[in-house]
């Protein structure tokens, strides 16, 4: 019998936490417009605000939490509608925010993919992620932080992939999203200091943002923060054991030498192209990808990788490996058995073609 599907891609989504889904179908059963003024809209609106207190309260929020569609909604509202003038994004932000803010100046990184602060005037707003997505490196948002506010600028941290995993960070903006933590799709939160940091828009979310609630979505957010990441120390774990597995069979870890989050981890198999990785995988029942959800189709290098440094010939060997709140040490064995196996067989198939 054929052995069960392995899903190592939790940096993309991660699968419904049990109390989430139960969060949800509860709140599927009782439901009315949370901007209804009859009783089960009144109701409604309770159950919207003691999920808001709960989120903040479990995440030590300073601000206000506005409900949007995810962190690439809340993203979006910052980037075109803060009070602010120049927008500078690192060079290795989500490709969300390279969409919402096109003609941004980049930030440079090093060869690690930290921050290297450029000169910008008060008043200007800066985006840098508080995880990258791709390699898990953490960003110091600490001292990056204290020198853009000394600096005069407003801080704007994606913390979609660091939520309920490391603290939040001393910031102006931070978007969130909920099912990088096992939550629902489909729901985040944008966490503003000050509001009057930002262009309202109309319509619910004080004004904010527009559209009804998604109530069932909203409770099952905080039935997750709330679970919190209690397994992030078995990932820990878990990730060493599978960096000293990559680099014994020959492998090369991406930023090797930087503080990364142990749930996410970039990793090149050399002489094997990371498509020809990924059908291998997935034909053996594994689910890992080559990078962020959003750009994994394209043929296009990593923006991240050429960001640090990495030819393009190197790039395209690299695949990403996620671990999330159901990861195993057993799924590490199998995942490195498969491993071994393509980069013998494959590895040595091209080696062939090019001789």
């Amino acid at each position: 019998m054929a052995p069960s599907r392995l899903y190592l891609d939790h940096a993309a989504t991660s699968p419904l936490l049990p109390v989430a889904r139960a969060a949800v179908a509860g709140a599927l059963d009782h439901w009315a417009n949370p901007s209804s003024p009859h009783a089960e809209g009144r109701a409604a609106r309770a159950a919207l605000e003691d999920a808001r207190a709960r989120i903040a309260a479990a995440l030590g929020v300073d601000g206000t939490i506005l409900f949007t569609s995810g962190a690439t909604e809340a993203i979006e509202i910052v980037l075109r509608r803060a009070k602010a003038g120049r927008r500078l994004i690192s060079a290795v932000e989500h490709d969300a925010v390279r969409r919402a803010a096109p003609d941004a100046d980049r930030l440079t990184v090093s060869a690690d993919g930290i921050v290297e602060l450029g000169s910008f005037e008060p008043g200007s707003l800066v985006a840098i992620q508080a995880v990258n997505n791709e390699t898990g490196v953490i960003q110091p948002l600490g001292r990056l932080g204290t020198a853009i506010r000394d600096g005069g600028a407003l801080l704007l941290a994606d913390c979609a992939q660091s939520i309920g995993k490391l603290p939040l960070p001393d910031a102006d903006f931070i978007s969130l999203s909920a099912h990088k933590l096992g939550g629902p799709p489909g729901i985040g939160a944008l966490i503003v200091r000050d509001l009057s940091t930002l262009h309202p828009s109309g319509g619910q979310e004080q004004g904010y943002r527009g559209g009804t609630e998604n109530l069932p979505a909203v409770l099952g957010f905080a039935a997750a923060v709330e679970a919190g990441a209690g397994w992030l120390d078995r990932a820990r774990i878990l990730r060493a054991r599978l960096d000293a597995a990559i680099r014994e069979a020959g492998g090369v870890i991406v930023a090797d030498g930087a503080e990364r989050l142990p749930t996410i981890a970039g990793y090149r198999m050399p002489g094997v192209a990371a498509t020809t990785q990924l059908i291998r995988f997935d034909l053996a029942g594994i689910a890992v990808s080559a990078g962020s959800a959003c750009s994994s189709g394209s043929l296009k290098p990593s923006h991240v990788l050429a960001a640090m440094g990495w030819h393009e010939d190197m790039a395209r060997e690299v695949i990403r490996v996620s671990f999330g709140w159901n990861t195993e040490e057993a799924d590490i064995d199998r995942f490195m058995a498969e491993w071994r196996r393509i980069a013998m067989s494959t590895g040595a198939q091209e080696k062939e073609r090019a001789a």
